[in-house]
């Protein structure tokens, strides 16, 4: 079971006042993570595609390369709250002097596939969210991604690729029911309740990795219950 001593936004937020390495690697790996939302919220505001994908690698390569994350506190304690901040005052104060540089002075902190993105977004976007909810919802919906893939590769790893691809829908309940249990089974060759517990146990450890997932985006362990409870409550919005 994964433990939450040390979250990533909790190591950027103790080195803020001091450049870190760690920090620095840290911060670098959750906007990795998570860039998508914050494109998706540049595209609302930005009509011009290309102006909308240099606005957000410009924004990245400021956030890393100049100690923006400095201004981060406890209070603004989620990850997800302070980077929409920071992106909403970015286009607001330095738009202008963003479109007149030379993107990242030709470096650029790591690559966004924005080809993949475009493809990503149009699955969860919706014309009548603001650009704030919208962001909400993809950010909720990459969260989930990082945590299905996690889960994927423990399988992986463990032999069980195939049935990891049979349990899955087992989830989000599609499939709970007895007939899903032994309709599984007859493909993995085990029983209905082997496929029940096997599921319950998919479940379980979904779960935990969702709450480390989560963890690592705020400050305090005590915030990640919030944190569920209000992306759940994004999602379920429509």
């Amino acid at each position: 079971m994964d433990h939450f001593e040390s979250t990533q936004w909790s190591l950027v937020i103790a080195a803020a006042q001091r450049v870190s390495p760690e920090a620095q690697q840290a911060l670098s790996e959750l906007c990795r993570k998570y860039w998508l939302p914050l494109y998706g919220f540049v595209r609302r505001r930005v009509p011009d595609l290309h102006e909308a994908q240099d606005l957000t690698q410009e924004f990245f390569c400021r956030m890393l390369d100049r100690n923006l994350f400095a201004a981060a506190r406890p209070e603004r304690g989620r990850f997800r709250a302070f980077l929409l901040t920071s992106l909403k005052h970015f286009l607001a104060n330095e738009w202008e002097k963003a479109r007149a540089e030379k993107r990242g002075g030709g470096q650029v902190p790591f690559a966004l596939d924005f080809a993949d993105g475009e493809s990503r977004l149009s699955h969860v976007a919706s014309h009548n969210d603001t650009p704030e909810r919208q962001f909400d919802r993809q950010w909720a919906t990459a969260l989930l991604d990082q945590v299905l893939a996690r889960l994927r590769a423990e399988f992986r790893e463990a032999g069980k690729k195939t049935q990891f691809e049979q349990l899955k829908e087992f989830l989000a309940g599609g499939r709970d029911q007895p007939d899903g249990y032994a309709r599984a089974g007859e493909s993995l060759s085990m029983s209905a309740e082997a496929v029940k517990v096997a599921a319950h146990r998919m479940r379980q450890r979904y779960r935990e990795l969702l709450r480390n997932e989560i963890a690592q985006t705020v400050a305090q362990s005590g915030d990640v219950d919030d944190e569920i409870r209000d992306l759940f409550q994004i999602l379920a919005a429509r």
